[in-house]
């Protein structure tokens, strides 16, 4: 009943409205089948790794976390107090969402423990989007968790049809997909329509085209963590226009096979390599020296660094 092969965004928005069920229910009852497993077993696997994104966010945002490197740790933090004491500039549920994806994504550069979403390097938009939106609006944990199973739904035809690595197709597919991803959770989770959460997939992919991965020292550090919380801004922006009725002009799988042709397009020193973009500045070199001790060799980004 439930046999769909996540092959398009396009037949997952038609399964669900087919069988009359939400995207979140659609794939839990296909994942049930597909595992032979209980809905309620694999329901709480998926609960279990909601409980270790909170975990990460609230440990996060602890004073003291830093990096192994030394490059990064205490963003979180200091960002979580300036709020408590000065205010923001935009009242209201973002900057505890940017707190969180920084604090989740130092966390991981801390070698703690985090849910990758879907890649290590982009784990903490998914989690800024669902646990803020669960604060503000007193959210039960079963929703929250389907609508994880929402975001693992996109994720699945996205990482078929491009990619969600930064390796292969750029930052676009890693912070890009999970921003995606959580435009598609946000969505349902305020009473979005199947169709307006591929919308919600297109406008955040289009939003994010292009963004290249460029790591300093070959650390998922620097830009890594400020793109988190870039991520969930746009997965925010993603859903309000989705769920005001406004539609992409291009259909979601098309920027999905877009952004893979992006990605095969950018060159090498661009695709996590450390070679290129922010990570072959000077001042990303003295990091890099400071860090192992030795400089880096060749940037990529000229032929005399590669001869």
């Amino acid at each position: 009943m439930f046999e769909f092969s996540y092959d398009s965004v396009a037949e997952l928005i038609r399964a669900a409205q087919e069988h009359g069920l939400s995207v979140s229910e659609l794939v839990l009852r296909q994942q049930a089948a597909q595992l032979e497993k209980p809905a309620e077993e694999v329901y709480e696997t998926m609960r279990r790794s909601y409980e270790v994104m909170a975990q990460a966010a609230e440990s996060g945002l602890q004073e003291g976390v830093r990096s192994a490197s030394g490059l990064t740790g205490g963003d979180a933090n200091r960002l979580h107090r300036h709020l408590q004491e000065n205010g923001s500039l935009t009242e209201g549920l973002l900057p505890q969402a940017l707190s969180i994806a920084l604090a989740v994504s130092e966390w991981n550069a801390a070698m703690g423990r985090i849910v990758a979403a879907p890649t290590a390097g982009s784990c903490g938009i998914l989690p800024a989007a669902l646990l803020t939106l669960q604060r503000r609006r007193n959210l039960s944990e079963k929703a929250c968790v389907m609508a994880l199973f929402t975001a693992s739904g996109i994720g699945m035809v996205i990482a078929r049809n491009a990619s969600i690595s930064g390796a292969e197709g750029g930052c676009q597919a890693e912070c890009g997909s999970a921003s995606a991803m959580a435009a598609a959770a946000l969505c349902e989770l305020c009473g979005g329509t199947p169709a307006m959460i591929g919308h919600s997939v297109a406008i955040a992919l289009k939003n994010i085209l292009g963004l290249v991965c460029d790591p300093v020292a070959g650390l998922v550090e620097i830009p890594c963590e400020k793109r988190n919380a870039s991520g969930v801004a746009n997965a925010f922006v993603a859903a309000e226009l989705a769920l005001a009725g406004i539609e992409s002009a291009i259909p979601v799988d098309e920027v999905i096979l877009a952004m893979k042709r992006v990605g095969d397009a950018l060159p090498t020193a661009l695709r996590e390599t450390a070679e290129g973009g922010l990570a072959a500045t000077p001042t990303a070199q003295a990091l890099y020296e400071k860090v192992f001790g030795t400089a880096q060799t060749g940037c990529g980004g000229c032929r005399a660094c590669r001869s």
